[in-house]
């Protein structure tokens, strides 16, 4: 039944002129790319999704989903590898979001960084 949701969404986007199909399946490529960097920050395949994080990683419907799992995925790899390591691992997978997201979900420069 998840085809129903997507068919609609897209049908409202063709009503939309500047609707870039391009942007559509760029967008639906980088959601596969980084749910597989996020599986492989944690240090498992995305065959082997155990865990509750594993398994929501697995299965968010979009790039926001992914976005708002970024917190999760930082606190499990620093409990294992260290929050330097883990803050590296997490720029990575966070600079694959840019220019997939409405503004208003990106991040913005702390002070604290670096």
């Amino acid at each position: 039944m998840s085809w129903i949701p997507s068919t609609l969404v897209t049908g409202l986007q063709n009503l939309f002129p500047g609707f870039d199909r391009t942007n559509a399946s760029r967008a639906e490529t980088a959601l596969e790319d980084i749910r597989e960097a996020m599986l492989e920050g944690l240090g498992v395949s995305s065959a082997v999704a155990a865990t509750k994080l594993e398994l929501r990683v697995t299965y968010a419907e979009d790039l926001q989903d992914l976005w708002y799992l970024r917190g999760d995925i930082m606190a499990a790899i620093a409990a294992v590898d260290g929050e330097a390591l883990a803050r590296e691992k997490l720029n990575q997978i966070s600079d694959m979001f840019k220019g997939l997201l409405p503004r208003a979900l990106t991040s913005r420069p702390s002070p604290l960084g670096d």
